[in-house]
């Protein structure tokens, strides 16, 4: 009987199979010819869609986006060792090296600590991780290539671990009024630069405001932008039923439709 050889370990056959994907003679042409800057709008995506699964608490789709996330790890790790910078096997070597720095508590003879105390300890020793790098400013270190609205709120939260920040919410609403005020002054005067750098200064004080309620505002946009897909594909759902589409009603009629939609959800919510 011939005995075929053991199936090896899910991780190392993952990195086989992109080694093997990767391989200039015999792998495949879409893979070869790609390179971190093309890689990287792909991993983004793949850490939303996994957001989005547990969004929508659908467990089976985590697992297979989960899945498509540890291969963009993969992937960039394939390429790096291609062009000897560094390994899979370093990546996982420095992130459980960090994990190990950062809960002394855990892992050393650290004081033992509450939930409560995590968030200071753990910016603590991000702080001196920095430090470490010549990241010495305030604001250094905060990655360029976070969403608009997360980024905003990382650089609020720095600046306020330093002081700069107002004591309380009202300040922050009357930092909103100005800020509209001037978006108006801008737009009246027909100046497009200055009207983008107005818009950025008010959604800089929304996202603030949102900081200050305790709201994740990347959260509060998505659950609006969920709320609005759903609500206009109740629209359309009734226009169906008339023998319509939203091109054959004028906003009224579709404003109306929209009230009705949200009156429905309104008192689903309340039975």
């Amino acid at each position: 009987m011939t005995h075929l050889p053991p199936e090896p370990a899910p991780l190392p056959r993952l990195i086989e199979i992109m080694r093997r994907l990767r391989d200039p003679d015999s792998g495949c042409p879409w893979d070869i010819a790609q390179n971190f800057a093309s890689i990287a709008p792909y991993t983004i995506e793949e850490a939303y869609e996994v957001a989005d699964a547990i969004a929508r608490n659908d467990m089976a789709d985590l697992q297979a986006e989960l899945g498509d996330l540890l291969l963009q790890v993969v992937f960039h790790a394939q390429m790096a060792e291609e062009a000897g910078l560094f390994s899979f096997a370093d990546v996982a070597q420095g992130i459980g090296d960090k994990m190990i720095a950062r809960h002394p508590h855990v892992f050393a003879a650290g004081s033992p600590r509450t939930a409560e105390d995590m968030p200071h300890a753990w910016e603590e020793q991000k702080s001196a991780e920095r430090a470490r790098r010549g990241e010495t400013r305030t604001l250094d270190g905060v990655a360029l290539a976070l969403p608009g609205l997360l980024r905003a709120l990382k650089l609020q939260k720095r600046l306020a671990r330093v002081g700069f920040d107002w004591d309380n919410i009202d300040d922050v609403l009357a930092k909103i009024t100005e800020e509209a005020t001037e978006l108006a002054e801008a737009r009246s005067a027909r100046d497009a630069d200055a009207l983008e750098d107005e818009m950025g200064d008010l959604l800089f004080a929304m996202v603030n405001l949102a900081r200050h309620l305790g709201i994740d505002p990347e959260a509060a946009i998505r659950r609006t932008n969920a709320k609005v897909t759903r609500r206009f594909a109740g629209i359309e759902d009734l226009l169906a039923a008339r023998g319509q589409t939203p091109g054959d009603a004028s906003l009224a009629q579709m404003d109306a439709l929209w009230n009705a939609v949200k009156q429905t959800e309104k008192d689903q919510k309340d039975i």
